[in-house]
């Protein structure tokens, strides 16, 4: 069984199709079917469905693709591990909350690139409904979320950093429309503690409003369109400004907290450490 045959299946489920395989791995598309050919034939299964110019993962497929990961990322293991240089290198590809991104993740990369030059970053926004698959697929290598204070998933590790302060956001003219709630969309943590706030505290709420932005909600509680619930951290600025009232929720309401986390079969490499360890020091500084 040859990596590349691996590499080469991988790619094909990652971007859609044998074409924009092959364009991506510079082969010409007979060797991508070549590839898979010779890999099908070796495994004795199917792995696609060929159906007109669309192909689909046969049962086999699926079955088998976990493994061809978990081969590919072993060699990378065992590259680094012969590599006598200390010194990170290679790729690492980071996933991020929207709030996060904003917020604490530009101070974290640029420390990282200062002192690991080498290392080649990467910053995606993340799908919190498929985190798990896209840590095990290796969209992304390591993931700084936001997530409930008990949360967990049996796949991955994931190691809280920070319990957050969260606060109920209002105009700073006013309570504005207490009726209204604005919400972040429905897979984001936030909404889940708001609304248990909200059923806690016997909230009247006539209105809701998701939305797919934090700056956007920012914006329309700053108008007075309703109230929302954030971080701190996220509104400090407009909090410190005057441009929002903020109050505080008590610590004994749910609450959200930032994890890192990372596919428990994950090889750590040294770059994927170094960004670990970083993160920690960076938030032993965060006061909210």
């Amino acid at each position: 069984m040859e990596l590349r045959h691996l590499i080469t299946f991988k790619t094909i489920v990652e971007r859609g199709g044998f074409r924009k395989a092959a364009e991506h791995l510079g082969y010409a598309q007979s060797s991508v079917t070549t590839h898979i050919k010779e890999l099908e034939e070796e495994l004795g299964k199917p792995l696609f469905d060929r159906l007109g110019k669309k192909v689909i993962l046969t049962d086999s497929g699926q079955q088998f693709f976990p493994y061809a990961i978990k081969i590919i990322e072993l060699y990378s293991e065992a590259k680094y591990t012969l590599n006598t240089e200390d010194e990170p290198t290679g790729d690492l590809i980071i996933g991020a909350s929207e709030s996060l991104t904003v917020c604490r993740i530009p101070s974290i990369l640029l420390d990282y690139k200062k002192n690991y030059p080498k290392v080649n970053l990467s910053l995606k926004s993340l799908d919190h409904v498929n985190l798990a698959s896209s840590l095990q697929n290796g969209d992304i290598d390591l993931a700084l979320v936001l997530e409930k204070d008990d949360w967990s998933l049996p796949e991955l590790h994931c190691e809280k950093v920070k319990k957050e302060k969260m606060v109920l956001i209002s105009p700073i003219e006013g309570d504005g429309n207490k009726k209204t709630v604005l919400y972040t969309e429905g897979n984001c943590s936030y909404k889940n503690v708001f609304v248990e706030y909200i059923k806690d505290k016997q909230m009247e709420v006539k209105e809701s409003l998701d939305f797919g932005s934090i700056e956007a909600i920012k914006q329309c509680v700053v108008s007075g369109l309703g109230i929302s619930m954030m971080p701190y951290f996220s509104v400090k600025e407009e909090i410190e400004s005057k441009k929002l009232k903020g109050e505080v929720i008590d610590s004994n309401q749910p609450a959200i907290s930032t994890f890192i986390t990372y596919h428990k079969d994950k090889w750590l490499s040294s770059s994927m450490n170094a960004m670990i360890s970083l993160i920690k020091i960076h938030s032993q500084k965060w006061l909210y």
